[in-house]
């Protein structure tokens, strides 16, 4: 095979052809692979080669210095950045670099600021290195559902959103409010959540599932890790729930229970901060009433079918019923529960439920407000 290699290199396209067809004829090779075969170089013996370093502890150092006066940012935003703070930094004294190590800092690649920077920002996080949590292996372990993929589910499928209750500041702990929205009834259930821990959220799902008329078969939750984690889930798959989630960042994908959130829970309670037991409470009490007044009395639209024509779209909706009418008409609905949902029917008295919610919001709601 050297002796031929050595032929075929130096061979004329004709020779090249001739030699080609004696060596497929005698090894047996595809045309193709006996082409790669002869036109590959001979190996060097491999050496004690040294790869010079480009960027030393010095580039590192003018590196670090450049981070920190731009608070640490990220390498993408960083390396726009040197050519207007480095010049900045210079001129007060901060930095005194040669043209080489100015030069290595301008043309210097956002991977290798990242590499560069590695041990650094370890040690700047508390000596602990940046890994995804455990709510990452559960959040791609439970499947997505989409707006469209739900294809009028019998009643039990229930949409799972929180509404934080923190006023003008996400910082410290606050209430807030769990709300379950049927996707087939549109029946709406709301339990304050004192805190946002996994117990809690269990705790939630269990008293919202004992409030609704027919049994809870599914729950669709959003991608907040106090859904996503393992407990969470781990229970309702227990609990024979199914377990979906929406895409991140698509809230449409829950339209059923966002629009609930606005409609419910952020015109009856407002934006303000709510803490604490008593807090927690009193919108417990406010709930219990809302729960009969806008399932048993209001009436809500459900959407019928969406129809595109180009650009526009044209919607059609059923006649507004309240929630229970459309339990009581669903034949997905066992009899038994009809007949619960039909007793609670004739004992609520819609005039004393609405003066309840009048109150609360009048005298309990306000004195539980912290601004």
């Amino acid at each position: 095979m050297e002796a031929i290699v050595e032929r075929y290199r130096s061979g004329s396209r004709s020779d090249k052809r001739l030699i080609l067809d004696e060596f497929v004829a005698v090894t047996g090779y595809h045309r193709k692979h006996a082409i790669r075969v002869l036109r590959q170089r001979a190996s060097k013996i491999p050496g004690n080669k040294r790869h010079s370093l480009r960027y030393g502890g010095d580039v590192r150092e003018a590196l670090v210095v450049l981070w920190e006066a731009s608070e640490r940012l990220c390498s993408k935003r960083l390396r726009p950045l040197i050519p207007v703070l480095l010049p900045a930094l210079e001129r007060h004294g901060r930095l005194e670099l040669d043209a080489a190590l100015r030069g290595k800092l301008l043309t210097m690649s956002p991977a290798t600021i990242d590499r560069l920077l590695a041990e650094v920002r370890v040690v700047a996080r508390g000596g602990q290195r940046r890994r995804a949590g455990m709510s990452s292996a559960v959040r791609r372990s439970v499947p997505v559902r989409t707006f469209g993929d739900w294809n009028d589910p019998p009643p039990g499928y229930v949409e799972v959103d929180f509404v934080a209750h923190s006023g003008t500041s996400s910082s410290g702990s606050f209430v807030q409010t769990m709300v379950l929205t049927d996707i087939a009834t549109g029946w709406t259930e709301c339990v304050p959540v004192r805190t946002r821990d996994s117990g809690n959220v269990i705790v939630a799902i269990k008293q919202a599932r004992s409030f609704f008329p027919f049994p809870l078969l599914g729950v669709d939750f959003d991608n907040d890790s106090a859904f996503m984690n393992e407990f969470v889930v781990s229970w309702c798959r227990s609990e024979e729930l199914e377990v979906t989630r929406s895409r991140a960042y698509r809230k449409n994908d829950q339209a059923h229970v966002e629009q609930k959130n606005g409609a419910i829970v952020r015109r009856l309670v407002g934006y303000g901060r709510f803490i604490g037991a008593e807090a927690t409470a009193a919108l417990g009490k406010l709930y219990a009433v809302v729960r009969l007044y806008g399932n048993l009395f209001q009436p809500s639209f459900k959407l019928q079918e969406k129809t595109r024509i180009g650009a526009r779209v044209i919607k059609r909706y059923h006649p507004p019923v309240p929630p229970a009418a459309r339990v009581l008409a669903h034949p997905g609905v066992a009899e038994a529960d009809k007949q619960r949902l039909q007793a609670m029917m004739e004992t609520a008295d819609p005039v004393l439920l609405f003066a309840g919610i009048r109150i609360w919001r009048s005298l309990g709601g306000g004195s539980i407000v912290v601004a």
